[in-house]
Parts: structure tokens; C-alpha cells; sequence
């Protein structure tokens, strides 16, 4: 055999070797915790044969505790580059068989490597994360490390997508990366993120707390908020990254993919005409107005089991992808707290860094009062809210159907947020408050010196409910730009959106703004 054939028998049998990663005995023990391996998972993920990897040959540096006698190519990281439905993304994934994806210095440099890449062509990345954490072994190196790839995480944040699905343990400093990034999905069963893990809890404060009930994907879907979709499986959660990818561009210059729409644009919603209850205090499920207007009835609901009086999530008019943010009656009454203020924030931001336009449907009684809100901060975060809707540049397209009431009805993209288009249903009500409470404030006094108080209040709610809980007055000055036939508003909401497509709107010089944290 040839020296050249030689060299070329050598270089397959090492790439065989990288592929193995930890070995064949470590596969089969991923395989059995229900885990795909780092390459399996970016083979489901990526389009087929599209694949190229970098760094395979990369191993680690460390002589400490007997590390020089252990090593494996490619050092528990796969990355590289490849398309989903044709578009380019870079990938990394770490490979919980070599050393239990436990991150060093070499893994950094591997990841930073294709995130300096994407940063140059403008092109989403996405982190497969599996990791026991950093490598002890390693020390400083790879706290390092994880330095190294936070701060391209926060240059990043706002030019390319970045997105996160955790498929394994994620601990320690490893969920800041996650945390910095736009979206992050756990697969249930099988990931968990926590700062510190059970045994350092029984230690310092006592409980007594699994992995799961501490970091579980259940946690963090539904009271933490830090996870915004929580998959069945692995495979489940990657199939999530490919849907969420065809709602958004590939960096903050580019516009959101255009799909061609079959569903036409002046499609009446005759449901949407007797959806509103008669009385004020009953509920109905804005997810039916949501699947009612937009294209084909697909909505992708971000966040969907947190916060749930508030919903988030993309989905098209006439092909083209927008940010939907929708008060929910049937949770709290829709009524904006915390949680919800923070969620609806992120997303609102979220999409005007990438160009996507936003319609918002509003019904609010108001913000959740009580002790709880106001030690919790509700202020600052009913104002991040504010701050994303008054900072937005992008098409801004706002529906109020029913109540839109006080500090609530400004935050909810109102005119003077520079909401471009507000439209409202017949059966909206714009006022400071509802009118039980606005006549016990105006005509208290009345009331008292009356011999039937009741009959007073309920005549002069009557009064104040027919002048100011209609969307009429607020049309009146203009800022409801109509008063809309609720079956009409798919039709309406795309003539808006199909106008603003040409809008430019640019704030003042800064270096950033100081939101409300």
C-alpha cells in the first residue's frame, strides 16, 4: 500500500474513532436513559446530508489528576455548521459520553469557534446542551471557559437567533448560557437546569428535593418561566427548534421567512361576532379568536404553561409571520401581573429585534392588586412591559375586544406607545376604570345622602358605562383608528400589516436604554 493510501486509511479510522466519542459501552448507556447521542441528535435536527463538522480531531490539554493518560477527539463537543429546511445554522453539541460533556477549555474554544462564525455570516445558533458541568479536572480553565462563551452570547443577543434545548443535566454556571439565549427547550424526563444541585440544598438550607422537583422541565415550564417549551422527548424538542425556526429570520437585517398562504385574506369569522359574553364578568377562551384569525388556525405558543393570562406565540397573516400577544379572559381574567408582564416583555422584544411585527389583542381589567404584586415588584415589571411596547419599531397592530381598562390599557400597545394601527370591537370598553368602580369613586357622596344608595350607584354605572365603556370615545380622539366588525378582523389586521410593510421608525441615538430590571 501507498504511503498517500496510507495516510488516507489513518485519517478514516480516526474520523471512525471521533464518531465513537466516549465509546461504544458509553453509547449504549446514553442510549439507555431514553438519550440520543450528541450526533444522532443533530443528524434528527438538521436537514439530511447537510451536516459539515469542525474540530473533530480537537483534544484536550489538561495533564492534572491523570487527565494526559484519558483523552478523546473532538473533546465531548460536536460542532459545525448545516441547513434547516435549506437555511444555514451552526450547532453544538455536547457529548455527555466523553467525560459526561463536562466543559474545558478545548470544548470552549470549539464553541466559541462556531459562534464568531455565525456572529460573521449572520446565521442562527443553536446549543444542544447535555453536560455534567465544568471539568473539575480543568479548574479556572474552564470557568473560563464558560466566561468565554457568555460574553459571545450577549454580543450576539439581538443580531442572530440564539436558541437552547437543554437534553440532559445542565448545572452550575452552565444555565447562564441557556439563560442568555432567546428560547430555551427541555425535554421532559430526561433534563433538569439548577444552579445548585440537591445535595448542596440539604446542605445549606435543609430541603429535601429531587433533581426533578428542583430543576425538572415541569419546574421550569410552569413556575419558574426560564424554559419556553417543554418537549415529550429529545426528539420532540428538536422537532420544536425546526417549527420555531420557520417563524424567524436569520439576523436582525433580514426579514422573517414569507410562506405562501392558501387561506384567504377576506375569510369571515361569523363566531367572532357572539364570542363576547353578555355580562362583563364571564370568560371566554381567546384562543379561539387567535385560531379564528390567523392562517389556517396554526399558532406556535411560546411560554404556553406559565403566566397563563397572558399569551405569547407567533403565527401568520397571509404568509406573513408575526408576534401575537393576547390577553387570556379564562386565566385571572386576563388581569396583568408579574409574570405575565415579564413574559410578555421578553417576547415583545424579542421580536422587534428581528423584525417581526406585532399584533396585540387586549382584553384587561387591569393589574392584579394585592400585597403579594406590589412586594414582588409588579411596578418594575408592569414597566418592562411598557418600556418593550414604547421602545418597538416594527409594525405594531392592536385589536381591543373587550375590557382595556387604566395603567393596563396603556402598556397593552396603545396609540401613544406608538401603536401604528388600533382597531377595537363594538363591544370594547376604553376607560380609566369599569363603571361599578369609577361611580363609587364620583358619586359617593351622592349615594350616602340618598335614601336607596344602590339604586343611585346602579343608575349612575348605567350613565358612566353608555359615555366612556365603548370604544367610541376613545375613536373620538383618535386613538382607536375604528371601531372594527369583529368577523372582519382577519381581513383587517393583513390590510394594516400589507400597509406598514414600509414603515421606518428609528429611536433616538443611545448607547442602550436602562429598562426596568
Amino acid at each position: 500500500m501507498s504511503s498517500q493510501l496510507e495516510k488516507v486509511k489513518e485519517l478514516i479510522e480516526l474520523r471512525a474513532e471521533a464518531r465513537l466519542g466516549g465509546g461504544e459501552k458509553a453509547i449504549e448507556k446514553q442510549h439507555e436513559r431514553g438519550k440520543y447521542t450528541a450526533r444522532e441528535r443533530i443528524a434528527q435536527l438538521l436537514d439530511e446530508g447537510s451536516f459539515e463538522e469542525l474540530d473533530m480531531f480537537v483534544r484536550h490539554r489538561c495533564t492534572n489528576f491523570g487527565q494526559d493518560k484519558k483523552s478523546y477527539l473532538g473533546d465531548g463537543v460536536v460542532t459545525g455548521y448545516g441547513t434547516i429546511e435549506g437555511r444555514l445554522v451552526y450547532v453544538f453539541a455536547q457529548d455527555f459520553t466523553v467525560f459526561g460533556g463536562s466543559l474545558s477549555e478545548t470544548m470552549a474554544l470549539k464553541i466559541c469557534k462556531i459562534m464568531d462564525m455565525a456572529m460573521k455570516m449572520g446565521a442562527p445558533v443553536i446549543g444542544l446542551n447535555d453536560s455534567g458541568g465544568a471539568r473539575i479536572q480543568e479548574g479556572i480553565n474552564a470557568l473560563a471557559g464558560y466566561a468565554e462563551i457568555f460574553q459571545r452570547n450577549i454580543l450576539a443577543s439581538g443580531v442572530i437567533p440564539q436558541i437552547s434545548a437543554i437534553l440532559g443535566p445542565c448545572a452550575g454556571g452552565a444555565v447562564y448560557s441557556p439563560a442568555l439565549t432567546d428560547f430555551t427547550i427541555m425535554a421532559k424526563g430526561i433534563s433538569y437546569m439548577f444552579l445548585t444541585g440537591p445535595k448542596v440544598v440539604k446542605t445549606v438550607t435543609g430541603e429535601d428535593v429531587t433533581q426533578e422537583d428542583l430543576g425538572g422541565a415541569d419546574v421550569h415550564s410552569k413556575k419558574s418561566g426560564v424554559c419556553h417549551f417543554a418537549a415529550e422527548d429529545g426528539e420532540h424538542a428538536l422537532k420544536i427548534i425546526r417549527k420555531l425556526f420557520s417563524y424567524i429570520p436569520q439576523n436582525n437585517l433580514e426579514e422573517p421567512p414569507l410562506v405562501e398562504c392558501n387561506d384567504p385574506i377576506d375569510r369571515l369569522e361569523d363566531s367572532l361576532n357572539d364570542i363576547i359574553p353578555d355580562s362583563p364578568n364571564k370568560p371566554y377562551d381567546m384562543y379561539e379568536v387567535i385560531g379564528a384569525v390567523v392562517d389556517n388556525g396554526e399558532f406556535l405558543e411560546v411560554q404556553s404553561d406559565y403566566a397563563k393570562n397572558i399569551i405569547v406565540g407567533f403565527a401568520r397573516f397571509n404568509g406573513q409571520a408575526v408576534g401575537i400577544v393576547a390577553n387570556q379572559p379564562k386565566f385571572l381574567a386576563g388581569v396583568l401581573d408579574s409574570n405575565a408582564s415579564r413574559k410578555g416583555a421578553r417576547f415583545v422584544r424579542f421580536c422587534d429585534a428581528f423584525n417581526i411585527p406585532l399584533v396585540t389583542l387586549v382584553d384587561v381589567p387591569g393589574f392584579l392588586p394585592g400585597t403579594g404584586q406590589e412586594y414582588n415588584g409588579v411596578i418594575l415589571h408592569g414597566a418592562k412591559l411598557l418600556y418593550a411596547y414604547g421602545e418597538a419599531t416594527v409594525p405594531k397592530v392592536t385589536v381591543t375586544l373587550r375590557k382595556s381598562y387604566g395603567g393596563s390599557h396603556i402598556v397593552m400597545s396603545c396609540k401613544q406607545l406608538r401603536g401604528d394601527m388600533n382597531y377595537a370591537w363594538p363591544t370594547a370598553e376604553i376607560a380609566v376604570m369599569g363603571g361599578a368602580g369609577a361611580v363609587e369613586v364620583l358619586y359617593a357622596k351622592e349615594a350616602k345622602a340618598s335614601d336607596n344608595p344602590a339604586k343611585v350607584l346602579a343608575d349612575r354605572e348605567a350613565e358612566y358605562n353608555k359615555l366612556f365603556c365603548n370604544p367610541y370615545n376613545a375613536a373620538r380622539y383618535g386613538y382607536i383608528d375604528d371601531v372594527i366588525e369583529p368577523r372582519n378582523t382577519r381581513f383587517r389586521v393583513i390590510r394594516a400589516l400589507q400597509q406598514l410593510a414600509t414603515k421606518k421608525v428609528t429611536n433616538p441615538a443611545k448607547k442602550h436604554g436602562n429598562i426596568p430590571l
